[in-house]
């Protein structure tokens, strides 16, 4: 076995660091949108249990929020720490787009944020309202900045090389911000989003569904209510998630072919190509072992037709190949937890036909199991994406082996130490207070954050709140 570089070790830090934060600017994404649209039902019908769930999902929220940011920024320093060199010549288009994210999204949140975390009863409704919707949309604008300068790193469009330095140079923004995978990323990710958030509030729904059975009890309306809301994205949203996975595909096809290769273990390009349900890809002997696979379906899928040319790795140089074992996993894994958040999706729609939504067992222990799904299938995602843009950093341009910084494996592996310590410390906490959170179960007059203290208005001491004793 090959020692460990100072390369290896830069990329398996930055994989721990991403994985851990994609999955909170995921949930923060999902649960604005949740949160300004409980808001809004809340405005027009006046039932009182949308704004129960507000306050119940907004303390989720700011928990969530405030561990997106600190692992988001531990990530903008490892650009130069350990990535200097990709920092170097890509900066002149990914900096800019990152600092556009930051002043046009990012300064958005946070300065809606404090108004919808605590001014519910302090600013008039519909102020609060807009707040939450900015909030919301300013999670998306975030998102929308980040998957286009990635997306930039996939298809780049738009640059001049500089003969002299080797950087990229800005030549047309709208072909870099608009780049061809970016629009089918942008749509791919915000669905994720919302699936994530849906199946956890699905779960916890469904949890406390499970508990009021249990002891014998009627469920309230406000668990019914946000159960029955998560099983109608799930059944919406899945099936349009997997055409705008297929969407994708295709212009992966076109734009990055070899990683297509990688993606399903093929080694020869063919036409009429199978669908393998499962193999093993091995890179030395340049074959895939085990096979199991639908003839023609993988033309059909990758091409819409059954006489569509699936391309093979060998078409390309060893030098140039993803390691197809790790792609060819995380991408089933990921197509197949897709299928199974349709399928609970298309149940709970059968069981509410039926009249039993509310009362079947098997629907509630399923979306209980379901309830890291989103995530899990997010970061096999990701993993399908970046793993499979390699050996590049830039896709055909530039190499990660070349974009390092010029750092010792001590001081790399002493940071990469520090980071997992303290990483699992901070969010393992954070998890156990979201747990402890969800374990409670949403009720009839619920408090919000801004409730858990008296009420102080400015110019008024503790004193003057105080009873009089004389009345």
């Amino acid at each position: 076995m090959h020692s460990l570089t100072a390369l290896h070790l830069a990329r398996m830090q930055f994989a721990f660091t991403v994985g851990f934060h994609i999955v909170f600017p995921a949930f923060s994404i999902g649960l604005a949108a949740y949160l300004a649209v409980l808001e809004g039902l809340w405005l027009k019908t006046g039932r009182d249990v949308y704004l129960d769930l507000f306050k119940y999902w907004l303390r989720a929220f700011s928990i969530v929020f405030a561990m997106g940011v600190v692992s988001g920024l531990v990530m903008s320093y490892e650009f130069g720490t350990n990535w200097s060199q990709f920092s170097q010549k890509a900066g002149p288009i990914l900096g800019p787009m990152l600092a556009y994210e930051v002043m046009t999204a990012f300064f958005l949140e946070a300065g809606f944020l404090g108004v919808m975390m605590f001014g519910l009863n302090r600013v008039g409704r519909g102020l609060h309202f807009a707040a939450t919707c900015m909030v919301s949309i300013g999670t998306l604008i975030s998102m929308s900045w980040i998957l286009a300068s990635n997306s930039w790193m996939q298809t780049p469009r738009g640059y001049v090389i500089d003969a002299a330095t080797g950087r990229f140079l800005p030549d047309n923004w709208w072909q870099i911000v608009f780049n061809p995978s970016f629009p089918y990323r942008l749509v791919h990710m915000a669905l994720a989003a919302f699936l994530c958030v849906a199946f956890v509030v699905g779960g916890v729904g469904a949890w406390h569904l499970l508990k009021a059975r249990r002891q014998g009890h009627q469920p309230t309306d406000a668990v019914r209510t946000m159960f029955s809301m998560a099983m109608w994205m799930a059944a919406i949203v899945a099936p349009i998630q997997i055409l705008a996975g297929d969407t994708q595909g295709l212009n992966t096809l076109k734009y990055q072919p070899a990683k297509i290769a990688a993606m399903e273990g093929d080694w020869v390009s063919e036409s009429r190509a199978p669908e393998l349900l499962f193999g093993i890809p091995d890179m030395k002997n340049e074959t895939t072992h085990y096979k199991i696979g639908i003839p023609w379906v993988g033309s059909l899928i990758l091409t819409h037709s059954l006489n569509g040319k699936v391309p093979g790795l060998k078409d390309y140089p060893k030098d140039q190949r993803a390691p197809s074992f790790i792609v060819f996993f995380s991408f089933r894994i990921m197509v197949a937890i897709g299928m199974l958040m349709a399928l609970v999706g298309f149940f709970s729609l059968f069981l509410r036909w039926r009249g039993t939504f509310y009362t079947n067992k098997l629907l509630h222990r399923a979306a209980l199991i379901m309830t890291p799904a989103g995530f899990v299938a997010l970061l096999c995602g990701w993993i399908t994406t970046e793993v499979g843009r390699q050996p590049f950093t830039v896709y055909g341009l530039l190499r990660t082996a070349d974009s390092v910084s010029p750092i010792s494996v001590p001081n790399m592996a002493t940071s990469m130490t520090a980071f997992v310590i303290v990483y699992f410390i901070v969010f393992t906490a954070g998890l156990a207070i979201l747990l402890r959170g969800f374990a409670e179960e949403p009720h009839q007059g619920q408090r919000g954050p801004d409730e858990h203290h008296p009420h102080r208005a400015a110019g008024l001491t503790q004193a003057s709140h105080q009873p009089d004793m004389a009345e």
